[in-house]
């Protein structure tokens, strides 16, 4: 719970939300804007919520670690969720 390492791990978190983004865009633009993707993730909340919530918690880490912890565990939480427009998007295309 040192601030440090709890700021770190933040920064690797917000490291791997732009990455996710940055795939996920090219695999949008190769396919077009008609793509299945863009279609199934709609206006991807979740994909935006997530670098806000870490970019939020970094700073926080200096203030109270345990705020940017419980910041962390919000997201992993909110993407244990499943999508349920990805899972309606795909089923017709899934089912033969």
């Amino acid at each position: 719970m040192a601030p440090l390492p709890t700021a770190l791990y933040g920064a690797v978190l917000l490291l791997a939300a732009i990455a996710y983004y940055t795939l996920q865009s090219a695999i949008i633009s190769t396919q077009g804007p008609n793509s299945l993707l863009k279609a199934a993730i709609g206006d991807d909340w979740k994909g935006k919520l997530s670098p806000l919530a870490y970019i939020a918690a970094i700073p926080l880490a200096f203030v109270h670690p345990w705020i940017s912890d419980a910041l962390y565990f919000a997201v992993a939480l909110l993407w244990v969720i499943p999508h349920r427009r990805i899972e309606r998007t795909l089923r017709p295309s899934c089912v033969k």
